[in-house]
């Protein structure tokens, strides 16, 4: 692997000191990652109680039997506006990926912790739909599933890089799977997607904390403070979709319906 190559083309004290760095960049790739996480659910929970009301006066809709929608969330739900903030996020992080090279490290950060509260707003109406319990225990699995997964990718001496191009192209396929289900309506492939989807996103967990840690080995000789401030960002950014998604197609599995 090249970061073994790496790492054994230079000295003693040069490699402590790329250790050093490396336990210092990963550090702040998580830390980033839970920053953007907890916007996330703080802006989903926040908008979620905005939404459903127990006053029919205030209803502009009925979910189930003594829960209202409210005319915000009709807004949100059941309007137009509701494929704007479906695909807003989706929009958010390809305009992020063209323009990261030309933003500061500053404005790189800020625009990750907007994306994740654009995240949360997209994600807010899982707390009408599901338990607020067996939301709570599915994020308690997912984070001890994605942190052994993680842990498993930094630590192996195992090359996953050959999983990346056949990650990606289930990724594909698995989109293709959800718009087409979209209009079949297959029981079949309903159950089947978020199998799927588990599986690769907890693939995608392990290849892409392995990938972080290599770029940073490989560039360890010759970086400077903005690109590692940037690739500390994208790193998070891929770990935090990682997250999401096992998180959402666990939930499929796991969470309780109202």
């Amino acid at each position: 692997m090249a970061q073994y190559e790496t790492v054994r083309g230079v000295g003693v004290g040069a490699r402590a000191q790329i250790d050093e760095g490396l336990r210092a960049h990963m550090n702040k790739v998580y830390g980033l990652m839970s920053v953007a996480m907890l916007i996330t659910a703080a802006v989903a929970w926040g908008i979620s109680g905005l939404t459903t009301t127990t006053d029919p006066s205030l209803a502009a809709g009925e979910i189930r039997s003594g829960t209202y929608l409210t005319q915000f969330g009709y807004t949100l739900f059941a309007s137009p506006l509701k494929w704007v903030i479906m695909f807003l996020p989706l929009v958010m992080v390809f305009a992020f990926g063209a323009l990261i090279n030309r933003l500061s490290v500053a404005s790189a950060q800020l625009f990750f912790y907007v994306y994740a509260a654009a995240m949360g707003l997209s994600l807010s109406w899982i707390f009408i739909v599901f338990t607020g319990g067996s939301i709570a225990s599915t994020f308690l699995v997912t984070s001890i599933a994605f942190l052994s997964l993680s842990l498993y990718g930094y630590l192996t001496k195992r090359d996953l890089s050959g999983m990346g191009t056949f990650l990606m192209m289930g990724l594909v396929g698995l989109i293709v799977a959800m718009i087409v289900n979209m209009f079949l309506q297959s029981e079949g492939l309903a159950f089947a997607i978020p199998v799927i989807g588990v599986l690769i996103f907890a693939g995608l967990t392990a290849y892409d904390t392995q990938n972080i840690k290599n770029t940073y080995v490989q560039h360890a000789m010759a970086m400077d403070q903005e690109w590692l401030g940037k690739a500390a960002i994208m790193g998070a950014l891929s770990l935090y979709l990682d997250f999401i998604n096992l998180f959402m197609f666990l939930l499929q599995f796991l969470g309780n319906r109202e």
